[in-house]
């Protein structure tokens, strides 16, 4: 088993970090410089920024708080929010990110995510999917940070992105978000057992079995969480040394 890892999420929204429930009802969790530098420390494997308001109020990334987290970690840092063209991706690696994310402008045109790949490489692309379980049984792609649903399916999307040149999946359930129930363990493990490129979890970390199951049950390659380690629920060291204790194998 390769090795897990485990992902603190900055949701930024006027220049803080944020934190909401089903993609609601956001509070603040502090300053994204000091929240990034602190996971570093602590041993987290990676840090994600998401500027979850870019896409709706139609301006790019805040490049210049990228360039100030950047400063301060020593992890692979990917950047999502806001990003359509090489332009944007080329600023953004340029002021510190390693990775970039894209969601809604790579549902609208798919040919970027070929374009990007093709020019910085299908390691640098990362696809943010958020979706959400309807009555109907389906996964349901949403695009501009939850607010618009689209008649695509999750698991559609996903085989089309990485045949495009995806190189990773950021699988969002929209449904577990914030609720610290437990991730979305079905359609985790259905993305990473057909797609040929790690699958991150996202939405619903509440506990460290949580983490425990989403390794194991739903065959993830990394768990990002916000809200247990914005306000201090769980520790990283704590977690890996839970999942070590576990048999999953994971960098400490």
């Amino acid at each position: 088993m390769l090795t897990k890892r485990i992902i603190p999420c900055l949701d930024i929204k006027d220049g803080r970090t944020v934190k909401g429930v089903n993609f609601e009802n956001l509070r603040d969790a502090g300053d994204p410089v000091e929240l990034g530098a602190l996971y570093a420390a602590e041993g987290a494997d990676e840090l994600v920024f998401l500027d979850i308001t870019a896409t709706v109020e139609k301006r790019k990334t805040l490049s210049a708080l990228v360039n100030r987290i950047a400063h301060h970690i020593n992890i692979p840092f990917t950047v999502g929010g806001g990003i359509s063209s090489a332009e944007d991706v080329s600023v953004l690696l340029q002021n510190g990110a390693d990775k970039i994310s894209v969601n809604t402008s790579a549902f609208k045109r798919p040919g970027l995510i070929a374009e990007l790949a093709k020019e910085f490489g299908s390691q640098c692309v990362v696809l943010a999917i958020d979706t959400r379980l309807e009555a109907d049984g389906q996964w349901y792609v949403y695009l501009n940070g939850g607010r618009t649903r689209t008649e695509a399916l999750c698991v559609d999307w996903a085989h089309q992105a990485v045949d495009a040149g995806a190189g990773e999946i950021l699988l969002t359930s929209m449904n577990h978000d914030g609720t610290k129930q437990g991730f979305a363990l079905d359609i985790t493990r259905q993305l990473a057992e057909q797609l040929p490129v790690p699958v991150i979890a996202s939405g619903g970390g509440g506990s460290m079995p949580h983490f425990k199951d989403i390794f194991l049950d739903g065959k993830a390659d990394a768990a990002l969480a916000a809200s247990i380690f914005h306000f201090k629920e769980i520790a990283i060291p704590e977690l890996k040394g839970y999942l070590h204790e576990q048999g999953i194998p994971v960098r400490r």
